[in-house]
């Protein structure tokens, strides 16, 4: 009696049972590192006679990188704001300024959401600041690695977009032209720094008789903190604006064609078309894929390491490349604090991006 319950139990419960080891694997190797790891950001590891000792130390490893005596790594070195830190922080502060106005017109208001907004806007508001009075000093990994996020990203979308707009076209080679745009992504992102290693030597590069004739074949770029980040970024786009070529071609490609036909029967011109009608189809496919590329960009790490080692100085450490020295240096407690200040500030950005321009594209649309 009792085995015919447990099999009619067994029954009727199977697929959880299944699916419940993946689960508890799953979250057992998502889990555990991050209790470890917040463990190991409020503790000192040193290595001993005989093993290591892990000694509790509180907030001091957040102090050291906030105020203390890694605050010019991490956050940077603090001076006079030139012109263009002003027109950053104008820029910032106006656009929160407008995300705010929205938000309270729309109806909307509830005590979550402007809490949540409290924080995006604050921390928002803080980065700004803290770009442009470092603009003049020291930029810190933490700043660097938001140069390479917006830049970075922003070029990556409008070229990606850019070619998949055309390549959705009628043109002739079109076929051809999606698969050499698509190769740089299945190149590995070490196989991508060497290879932009290589190009940008002005002196043996490939290109060298062309920086030659432009006057900077002894042009160092590596020894000047803002061309090196350029650099970076370059090589970055360079592996993945593909990942968005191939994702908004797509987009484009899926448009249903009646409403694009109907316009072009009514006369409109090919901006209207794309802006009124073309746009506003792709545009939640659009947010989702500068999302993913955002979070992928905050982990940046193998091209400023291969390319310039994080020099000149400190100039081009990304985070990720920042707590991966710490950790080389078996701080690793500091590792684990740099780690989960920038899983903070990640998390919040994107969250901010979600709820003031992906939520209200979709309510739009509906």
């Amino acid at each position: 009696m009792k085995t015919a319950r447990l099999a009619e139990w067994m029954d009727r419960h199977s697929g959880p049972i299944f699916v419940l080891p993946a689960v508890l694997l799953i979250l057992a190797f998502s889990i555990f590192p991050l209790v470890i790891s917040a463990w190991l950001a409020l503790s000192q590891f040193r290595l001993g006679i005989g093993g290591y000792e892990i000694r509790f130390v509180g907030l001091l490893n957040f102090k050291k990188l906030l105020t203390g005596s890694q605050q010019f790594h991490f956050l940077g070195t603090f001076a006079e704001i030139p012109l263009l830190g002003w027109l950053i922080v104008a820029l910032v502060f106006g656009t929160l300024a407008v995300a705010a106005g929205r938000y309270v017109t729309l109806g909307r208001v509830s005590v979550i959401g402007v809490v949540g907004r409290l924080i995006s806007f604050t921390l928002i508001g803080a980065l700004a600041v803290l770009f442009a009075t470092t603009l003049g000093g020291q930029i810190g990994s933490l700043s660097t690695t938001l140069f390479y996020v917006i830049v970075g990203v922003t070029l990556q979308f409008l070229v990606g977009t850019g070619l998949a707009f055309l390549c959705a076209q009628n043109i002739r080679g079109r076929s051809f032209f999606r698969l050499v745009f698509f190769v740089p992504l299945m190149v590995t992102p070490v196989g991508t720094a060497y290879t932009f290693r290589m190009l940008a030597d002005t002196t043996v590069g490939p290109f060298a008789p062309i920086w030659g004739w432009l006057g900077l074949g002894n042009f160092a770029w590596a020894a000047d903190p803002w061309t090196a980040r350029l650099v970076i970024v370059l090589g970055d786009s360079w592996q993945w604006i593909p990942f968005i070529f191939i994702v908004m071609l797509a987009a484009f490609e899926s448009q249903p064609r009646d409403q694009v036909e109907a316009a072009q029967v009514d006369g409109a011109s090919t901006f209207q078309i794309f802006r009124d009608i073309t746009w506003p189809s792709v545009a939640p496919v659009a947010a989702t894929v500068v999302l993913i590329r955002v979070i992928e960009a905050f982990k940046i790490v193998d091209l400023p390491n291969v390319l310039t080692n994080g020099g000149p100085g400190i100039a081009t450490e990304s985070l990720t490349l920042h707590a991966f020295i710490e950790w080389r240096a078996l701080n690793l407690g500091g590792s684990a604090a740099i780690a989960y200040l920038l899983l903070f500030v990640a998390t919040v950005l994107c969250v901010s991006f979600v709820n003031m321009i992906v939520v209200p594209m979709r309510r739009s649309r509906q």
